[in-house]
């Protein structure tokens, strides 16, 4: 609970920064005749709020959005297990904690819902998604062992010079020691890791492969069940050899690397469950 207040805490402060700029621009556009942030102060607050001026003293543009900042908020709550599986979630006690409207948290929700995090049941609202259990686990990563091998094959005779080099980036990015094992920590190595083989799976050149693999929300799913620093070295590490065998037009390789890798990820997550 004391984290939970935590996160909607720094939310707080987000939404306070945006209300402060609003305000701020309002008084530029009366001072200079601008019309542009017309209206009345009891209008609902626009979504993005360009800053009025950046460090160098000129007009800039850093936009905060207030929808993303909700889902953020939300997903930390979810992926850090503040929010117990069956936890009932409420649209007007959330927009009341994070001192937003309803609108935003709404649209968190159904974002969430998407990504297999919370399920809405008839007459219940919005419940937290149960964890994966061992049966669970073990589908998943089946039909991953289906589809992901033969699609690092695929993407070894059919990938780009582009497609490589982005590979190649999103590697390096996730190289990087990360800070701590939780979402906040954790989230752009996660982003990295799922967009890395979605990469993969759209080098293969099977639309129904590349759409598959996104719709399961398998990193999602994965990173809340378990998550240690240790992983994203060792993730790297089998990534590395995957892209090695891409970049060397070697099909063969690059199934058994993927195939390697996928087995290495689900044995992480079962001695997790078994520990």
């Amino acid at each position: 609970m004391q984290v939970f207040r935590s996160c909607v805490n720094r939310r707080r402060e987000d939404f306070r920064t945006i209300e402060a700029v609003f305000l701020m621009e309002r008084r530029q556009a009366r001072r200079f005749g601008d019309r542009r942030c017309g209206g009345s102060m009891s209008e609902p607050m626009p979504l993005t709020v360009a800053v009025a001026m950046n460090s160098s003293g000129s007009r800039g543009s850093v936009k905060i959005n207030v929808r993303e900042s909700v889902f953020q908020a939300l997903m930390t709550l979810l992926m850090d297990h503040d929010l117990e599986p069956g936890t009932k979630l409420s649209i007007a006690g959330l927009a009341r904690q994070l001192e937003v409207s309803q609108t935003p948290v709404r649209e968190a929700l159904a974002r969430c819902e998407s990504e297999g995090l919370v399920v809405r049941r008839p007459n219940a609202g919005y419940l937290v998604a149960p964890l994966l259990d061992r049966t669970g686990l073990d589908d998943l990563y089946d039909i991953r062992l289906l589809l992901e091998p033969p699609a690092a094959e695929r993407a070894a005779r059919y990938a780009t010079s582009a497609e490589l080099d982005g590979m190649h980036h999103m590697l390096e990015r996730m190289r990087p020691p990360l800070r701590g094992d939780t979402y906040e920590a954790y989230r752009g190595f996660a982003e990295l890791d799922a967009a890395f083989h979605n990469a993969i799976a759209e080098a293969s050149r099977s639309p129904l492969i590349a759409d598959t693999l996104r719709r399961f929300r398998a990193h999602t799913h994965s990173y809340r069940l378990y998550f240690r620093h240790s992983i994203a070295g060792e993730a790297v590490v089998e990534h590395q050899a995957m892209l090695d065998a891409i970049r060397a037009k070697d099909p063969e390789a690059a199934a058994r690397a993927m195939h390697d890798h996928l087995e290495a990820s689900r044995s992480r997550l079962r001695n997790t469950g078994e520990s």
